[in-house]
């Protein structure tokens, strides 16, 4: 039984190194106002560093306290939760490991953010799908969420760090015409990582779908080739 009050004494010592100044260059640089991506979000104004810095703290937590961190109207709290998910994944054993995984879907509502999933969803989605079945990576990228697209895609990072391509190419494929800047971003930081171990399988992608692919996907796809065929690729798209 985790103390009881150890969950507000972790609040109160991220609330005693928030920066105010910080929090409000947040909120403009993860796009908060009405209409934007961010929508509504609240930061306390805390680097990614510093919430690390409180992960071991979270052990102490039971599993509806880490839920309150990440069920948080406050963007760090957010992280923290999701950190500590990621953490109890890694150390756990299979039965865990799979029960943190289906947690994490099942709280995609506050996994909000490009940095909360970018860098939690390859560290639980793409780790347990590697020997498990990966349909709901189709269903997340057929979501009208924005970040469910993006979860499904950022999982497959975990997949290229292994050699394994195809889920990413079929992912990026399905996405070529989403409506959303960040899904560009992401399908084409894809692309870009399987390019840095498979050149010639990135370049094979191109020739069939540079000509339809959103110029944002595009010029991450590309942009760890020489200038000529940087070029070369953008023109086909023009």
């Amino acid at each position: 039984m985790a103390d009881q009050g150890a969950l507000t004494t972790l609040r109160e010592s991220l609330r005693d190194i928030a920066d105010p100044i910080r929090a409000k260059s947040s909120q403009r640089f993860f796009k908060t106002d009405a209409g934007q991506y961010g929508e509504g979000d609240v930061f306390l104004g805390i680097s990614v560093p510093e919430v690390r810095s409180f992960v071991r703290d979270t052990d102490v937590l039971n599993e509806a306290e880490v839920l309150t961190l990440v069920r948080s109207d406050f963007h760090e709290e957010r992280m923290l939760g999701l950190y500590a998910l990621v953490r109890r994944f890694e150390r756990g054993d299979a039965s865990t490991r799979q029960h943190v995984f289906d947690l994490y879907l099942a709280n995609t509502r506050w996994i909000n953010n490009w940095d909360l999933v970018d860098t939690t969803a390859p560290n639980i989605v793409g780790e347990w799908l590697l020997d498990h079945d990966r349909a709901i990576l189709c269903r997340l990228a057929a979501s009208k969420v924005l970040w469910e697209r993006r979860i499904a895609v950022l999982a497959t990072l975990t997949f290229i760090r292994r050699r394994q391509f195809s889920d990413t190419l079929q992912l990026v494929t399905r996405l070529l015409h989403d409506p959303h800047d960040l899904m560009h971003k992401a399908c084409g930081w894809m692309l870009r990582e399987i390019g840095k171990r498979d050149l010639a399988g990135l370049r094979s992608f191109l020739a069939r779908h540079a000509a339809q692919m959103p110029r944002t996907m595009l010029r991450y796809a590309i942009e760890r080739l020489g200038a000529e065929e940087r070029n070369a690729w953008l023109q086909r798209r023009s």
